[in-house]
């Protein structure tokens, strides 16, 4: 074990370790990563934006919802119904948490590269 490794192991680990399977998966990274742009996100752009099934982003909608990390909002939009989602501070500092964590893991893996 080189000396960064041992550094890594003391402070948790390898960054893959810091990681958020909830948040990691590719459609609910999607999801809050477009929800931090905005004040609130319509359903429908995120089904058409990520290219899911309205079955499929429901069910990543209610496992995000589940943990916290997004609020749901159902209203009309004059009489069409329409639902919105929000990003909660926890999805927030989840999101954060997960950039900072693939951050560490390129820095890492640039390093490696560049020292062979």
């Amino acid at each position: 074990m080189t000396s960064s490794n041992a550094e890594a192991a003391g402070t948790g680990g390898h960054p893959t370790n810091g990681l958020s399977d909830t948040v990691h998966q590719r459609n609910r990274l999607g999801i809050l990563t477009i929800a931090a742009e905005a004040e609130r996100v319509e359903v429908a752009y995120l089904r058409d934006a990520l290219e899911l099934t309205a079955g499929n982003l429901s069910r990543h909608l209610a496992v995000l919802e589940e943990a916290d990390l997004i609020q749901i909002e159902r209203g009309y939009h004059g009489r069409r119904p329409k639902t919105w989602i929000r990003i909660t501070e926890q999805g927030q500092a989840a999101l954060a948490a997960e950039i900072s964590a693939l951050r560490e893991l390129l820095r890492r893996h640039q390093e490696f590269r560049a020292s062979n």
